[in-house]
């Protein structure tokens, strides 16, 4: 086992299959369990989704979009936070802006997307302003998480992923749910 500051890190390579499941089961019946509220999450957006099916199209895009850049901050903070390189306050203040720019630029380029091929500019701006701010929040979400787990002394990696995944895809559903509904009804 490997121990950096009493951690069990989930290693494939030294560790044996029940080690592993052990490490990472947690993290994922959680995640199971969440996952399952997401699902009643969107059902609370039934009437937007009924008035206009094109919002549905673009709930997995914001959502994976969003998850995509935190599981690069998640990841990249874990194997720093390994090395011993990782400092959280500069990570904090970086990922923030990195956030911000992010979530500008692919709202922009989706929102034009969607408006060149839907031609309506009233969901073109839900999704934008969504995409948005869903990617805004998602890299201190992952960093957030990731850090809270290796100030708990379990190893980053194997339960910030999961944990971050699902806490994001709730956030993004409740932003893109509250701004269609806001814009869209």
């Amino acid at each position: 086992m490997n121990d950096k500051k009493n951690i069990l890190y989930a290693d494939d390579d030294y560790e044996s299959i029940n080690i592993l499941f052990r490490l990472r089961a947690p993290s994922l019946f959680i995640g199971l369990v969440l996952g399952v509220i997401i699902s009643i999450l969107v059902s609370r957006f039934e009437e937007v989704l009924s008035k206009n099916i094109q919002i549905a199209f673009f709930l997995p895009f914001v959502v994976y979009i969003a998850n995509a850049i935190g599981a690069q901050t998640g990841n990249i903070y874990a194997r720093d936070l390994k090395s011993g390189r990782a400092k959280f306050s500069k990570y904090f203040r970086k990922e923030l802006l990195l956030g911000v720019i992010f979530g500008l630029i692919f709202g922009i380029v989706s929102g034009v997307i969607i408006f060149l091929w839907l031609g309506n500019i009233f969901l073109a701006f839900s999704v934008a302003a969504s995409t948005c701010l869903a990617i805004a929040v998602a890299p201190t979400v992952a960093l957030v998480i990731t850090y809270m787990f290796q100030f708990l002394h379990d190893d980053p990696a194997a339960y910030s992923g999961p944990i971050a995944t699902v806490i994001q895809d709730m956030i993004s559903v409740v932003i893109y749910g509250i701004i269609s509904s806001i814009i869209l009804l």
